[in-house]
């Protein structure tokens, strides 16, 4: 239980550093801009690292509730499995959506799904290589 505490807090931490070095630089911002209009002038630092540390207890707890039936033989491989469907649902259904729905630009999308994809494939990797359950 100590190291789920632990790696959920580290994930949770991770996601708001990655989300930031994803969305602060300086390509992103040029990416992003079709964004401007409808972005908040203003952030919640607090609300926004509470949600963080949310999504990383929910995501190692997601990992070890799915761990026995994720492919791969080992707890790295797991990761990575655990990540690729991660990605899937919290990534490329949502660039999908905006695809469909509002006008941005390929490369926007596509800047998306990568930066997306390295964001759980790190995430996927730490909790392959440092969770697994118990029993």
């Amino acid at each position: 239980m100590t190291t789920y505490v632990i790696v959920a807090v580290v994930s949770g931490v991770l996601f708001g550093v990655l989300d930031a070095v994803i969305n602060a630089n300086p390509l992103a911002q040029r990416l992003l801009e079709v964004f401007k209009p409808i972005a908040r002038s203003s952030l919640n630092p607090v609300a926004g690292v509470a949600i963080d540390l949310a999504y990383g207890f929910v995501m190692a707890g997601t990992f070890l509730l799915l761990y026995q039936s994720l492919p791969g033989g080992g707890g790295l491989l797991k990761g990575v499995s655990f990540a690729l469907i991660a990605w899937f649902f919290r990534v490329v259904m949502s660039v999908a959506s905006q695809w469909m729905m509002f006008r941005v630009p390929g490369r926007t999308l596509l800047y998306s799904l990568a930066t997306g994809l390295g964001e759980m494939l790190i995430l996927g990797i730490l909790y392959g290589s440092t969770l697994s359950p118990v029993g």
